[in-house]
């Protein structure tokens, strides 16, 4: 049984880029498919896909490389609310990845959405990842 479902897409889509994977399935729920159309959003995978298989369903996501370096797009992807220790923060102290080159992706009482757009709606959150 898995307790942290979150931090286990994070370590699929992790694994993924360090084997060199193009496509990776994960166990799909609905805040793994908003953090999913997230990073799709800010083009830090190329595509994505929602498979009925009857059951759970299941997230295909096609991984974005650069074409020159073959450098994942995705540098780092890093767990911060963990269910031992949630991390709730205001809207004032809402983190900023890299001076602003990179996301935070916060669960709010308005939906999944990005850092930024949490300072444009004025709400804070649980910071669930950073991603840069």
């Amino acid at each position: 049984m898995i307790t942290d479902s979150i931090g286990n897409y994070l370590t699929k889509i992790r694994n993924a880029y360090m084997a060199n994977h193009k496509v990776v399935d994960v166990p799909s729920s609905n805040i793994k498919k908003d953090m999913t159309k997230i990073l799709k959003d800010q083009g830090y995978i190329l595509n994505y896909k929602f498979i009925d298989n009857g059951n759970q369903g299941v997230i295909r996501i096609a991984l974005k490389y650069d074409l020159l370096t073959k450098m994942p797009a995705i540098k780092k992807i890093k767990r911060i609310s963990k269910p031992g220790l949630r991390n709730y923060t205001g809207m004032d102290n809402l983190p900023r990845v890299l001076n602003g080159l990179g996301i935070a992706i916060i669960s709010t009482s308005k939906g999944v959405m990005t850092d930024k757009e949490a300072r444009k709606v004025n709400v804070g959150g649980e910071v669930l990842c950073l991603v840069y």
